[in-house]
């Protein structure tokens, strides 16, 4: 019996790095934190990525429940998702982030919006789902999806943590670059999920 699934953890993992987009994270952070001293800003980090890794895991455990609930198969969850999918995807290729919200000094940024919306959004939450889906009951996948997703946060977790150094690495030019790339990464799984969802469809009907 295979106690892990390492085309679900690849998957899984590929699909919420590009969603989240680590390196893109960093100017947002900086953004919010950069006035305030080391300590703080590594404080945010930890805070922004715990409340993030606790809303996707939220809906990785209780995602199915809502989908029964609510009567929706997984065709349907698919081509929704692929769609959210590929307007963030058109976003990160289209637009700059030039517009990050502005931190109140009353207001713990590393909830709101740092670890959601900006890290635990609507993209990352459909893609858990979808794969929480993908792992078809079997305890391979969940254990598979559920390192994915810590991994992925540890990367977060990292890049906001030593985000001076990171910028002073990869310049701004760097990280627009890196945001390009995914956002095109990002467009080919959502064309893929819709094709997927049409299958379903089509199979279905």
């Amino acid at each position: 019996m295979d106690y892990f699934d390492l085309t679900i953890f690849i998957e899984a993992t590929i699909t919420l790095m590009v969603i989240m987009d680590p390196p893109g994270t960093v100017p947002v952070f900086l953004s919010l934190v950069g006035r305030k001293s080391p300590s703080a800003r590594a404080r945010a980090a930890f805070q922004a990525v715990l409340v993030s890794l606790l809303v996707v895991s939220l809906f990785a455990v209780a995602g199915q429940a809502i989908l029964a609930y609510l009567g929706i198969g997984i065709p349907a969850l698919q081509g929704a998702g692929g769609l959210l999918l590929l307007l963030v995807a058109l976003e990160l290729l289209t637009t700059k982030r030039s517009s990050e919200p502005e931190a109140a000094d009353d207001v713990n940024v590393a909830l709101v919006p740092l670890g959601t919306p900006l890290l635990a959004g609507p993209g990352a939450i459909a893609a858990t789902i979808v794969f929480v889906r993908a792992a078809e009951g079997e305890l391979a996948g969940y254990i598979a999806l559920g390192c994915a997703i810590v991994t992925v946060h540890v990367i977060l977790w990292a890049c906001m943590r030593y985000s001076g150094v990171l910028i002073r690495v990869l310049k701004e030019s760097g990280i627009t670059l890196l945001a390009k790339i995914a956002g095109l990464l990002l467009a080919a799984i959502a064309v893929q999920l819709v094709a997927d969802a049409v299958r379903g469809f089509v199979a279905g009907g």
